[in-house]
């Protein structure tokens, strides 16, 4: 059978998009390489959030369409937001290219497949408000040990900055038994932590079942066994609500860890953004939170240098970063997205600017989360191990205040055996610039 190459470019969301693809294939027989010489088919599933990922995206389809050229490959083909943004530019300019597959069509890989082998070029773009329903369970791409759980697609917020509504749609849910379905089956595999992602997470059900059901969702999760952590991303603060909290509170299962994309404090800036909040209703929910749930860990992102940013707006930010005291925060400079609001907008701030005030915001974060982490010193933790450093001699693992590829690890010195998602009880002995040091003290916690 013939070989693949996959690569999964951009975020969670769209590495499930991939796992889901691999399942496909794989049921249907064909088998995965992760060497280019050695593929028949190369799939890329792409990205085009901000300008970085899109340059990548393109780079990437360029350096394989070689390989489909002068190469064995017999099949190039393009799927995910950058194919659904530029199909017409990726056919036209891309001539290797044999297949562009939008984002609401992802399901129908094999087919699309079976297509380009038998000589057709072909393009297939469904109803951009389609909900995918792949039947082929997922190949989990992440260890083992977790897996993301995508609970939604699409985005109805049109914030001034943003593209994902173009190319992914409006909001739409997937449905519970789906979802449960699929997290019984993650689990059967080895899955210990879910990490639940969407465009938005906190509006789950609305469309579907016609008021907020998160909640609800979360508790038949928390039934499933095997499952020991289950954590919650891509929270807008604007529409956390009481159940929510109560249910983050209240079952153990679920890591006392929120991720709230603010984007910025100054009030002027946000208006601008079309965000849904002030800095006033940011500073109360962040300090409701706190108070109901006192040990969680709050995690952010920020735009830096948005059109129209004036130092003083920088500064409020700064400002209420340092107030705030997250437990966790990401910078990303300002990136103009063609065919947004705020790419037409006036004043548009210079990237060495928008990269200076980034570099402010993350150095003051710096000393915050070594502050937070010197203070862990002499604490016992639960964390979940991620794997070996050979040449460290080190384990890897996490905190349930840390979610993986973005956040914090926790490196842990010991004779033991240990296995990746094995939970291990921790005593913190020393704290680095975003991560823990620390010795086993349990080496099977539960």
């Amino acid at each position: 059978m013939m070989k693949i190459l996959f690569i999964s470019l951009g975020c969670d969301k769209n590495l499930v998009d991939s796992e889901e693809m691999l399942g496909l294939l794989a049921r249907r027989g064909y088998t995965m390489t992760d060497d280019e010489e050695q593929a028949d088919i190369i799939i890329i599933n792409t990205c085009c959030f901000i300008n970085d990922a899109k340059e990548e995206s393109v780079q990437t389809i360029l350096e394989m369409a070689e390989h489909r050229k002068n190469g064995t490959c017999r099949a190039l083909i393009v799927t995910g937001c950058l194919a659904q943004r530029y199909r017409e530019e990726i056919t036209t300019e891309i001539s290797e290219v044999d297949a562009v597959l939008g984002t609401s069509s992802y399901d129908e890989i094999v087919e699309t497949v079976e297509r380009v082998l038998a000589g057709q070029k072909y393009l297939h773009f469904q109803e951009l408000d389609r909900l995918p329903a792949p039947d082929g369970g997922r190949v989990v791409t992440t260890g083992g040990h977790y897996a993301h759980l995508k609970i939604a697609e699409g985005c109805d917020k049109h914030c001034t900055y943003c593209i994902i509504p173009q190319i992914r749609g409006n909001f739409r849910s997937v449905p519970m038994e789906r979802l449960l379905a699929q997290a019984e089956e993650l689990a059967g595999g080895g899955v210990r932590e879910l990490i639940l992602v969407a465009q938005e997470t906190t509006l789950y059900g609305v469309d579907l079942y016609g008021k907020k059901s998160l909640h609800l969702l979360l508790q038949e999760l928390c039934k499933i066994k095997g499952i020991r952590w289950i954590r919650i991303l891509y929270c807008y603060p604007e529409e956390i609500y009481e159940e929510l909290i109560e249910t983050i509170r209240t079952e153990k299962k679920i890591c006392h860890y929120l991720d709230l994309p603010i984007q910025h404090a100054s009030n002027r800036i946000l208006k601008r953004m079309g965000r849904r909040t002030s800095r006033e209703q940011l500073a109360e929910i962040i300090h409701k939170l706190r108070r109901e749930i006192p040990d969680i860990a709050l995690r952010t992102t920020l735009i830096s240098g948005f059109p129209g940013e004036t130092q003083e707006d920088h500064e409020e930010l700064m400002a209420f970063v340092d107030e705030m005291e997250f437990d966790r925060l990401g910078v990303f400079p300002y990136s103009q997205e063609e065919g947004t609001p705020a790419a037409a907008m006036p004043d548009q701030i210079p990237q060495e600017i928008k990269e200076a005030r980034r570099d402010e915001l993350m150095e003051l974060q710096q000393e915050i989360v070594f502050e937070k982490n010197d203070a862990m010193c002499g604490r016992t933790v639960t964390a979940m191990v991620e794997g070996y450093l050979t040449d460290e001699n080190v384990y890897v693992a996490r905190t349930y205040a840390d979610a993986p590829g973005v956040d914090g690890y926790l490196f842990i010195e010991t004779q033991e055996t240990l296995m990746s998602g094995d939970f291990v009880r921790v005593r913190i002995t020393g704290a680095l610039e975003y991560d823990l040091i620390g010795e086993i003290e349990d080496e099977f916690a539960e």
